[in-house]
């Protein structure tokens, strides 16, 4: 069954699809970290977004396959050249559509 909702667990056509909600700490901005993340996203084919936090972190919500999951989260400890990541919160995400792109939020 093909579903359009953010959830834990559920299948688009005959893929699973998982959602992860993170929370990214460290010298994560003003190092070009989210448009870095979301440019890594749309290589991965996930959806989702990610923004800025006023306390400094980084949030990020991504929806696709289990496995391509763990290739972003990977890239979130990363990150790019400037960044210094020092934590990657991860739990799981529910309650909201992930929309069909990975965007850059406000």
């Amino acid at each position: 069954m093909a579903t359009d909702r953010l959830c834990r667990t559920g299948k688009r056509g005959n893929t699973l699809i998982d959602a992860k909600h993170y929370l990214i700490q460290g010298r994560v901005q003003g190092v070009s970290y989210r448009a870095n993340t979301q440019r890594k996203a749309r290589e991965l084919g996930l959806t989702g977004w990610v923004r800025n936090l006023p306390d400094g972190q980084v949030e990020a919500l991504a929806q696709g396959a289990p496995e391509t999951l763990q290739t972003f989260e990977a890239w979130l400890w990363q990150g790019p050249a400037l960044a210094e990541v020092t934590r990657v919160e991860v739990s799981e995400a529910e309650g909201e559509p992930a929309g069909s792109d990975f965007i850059v939020r406000d």
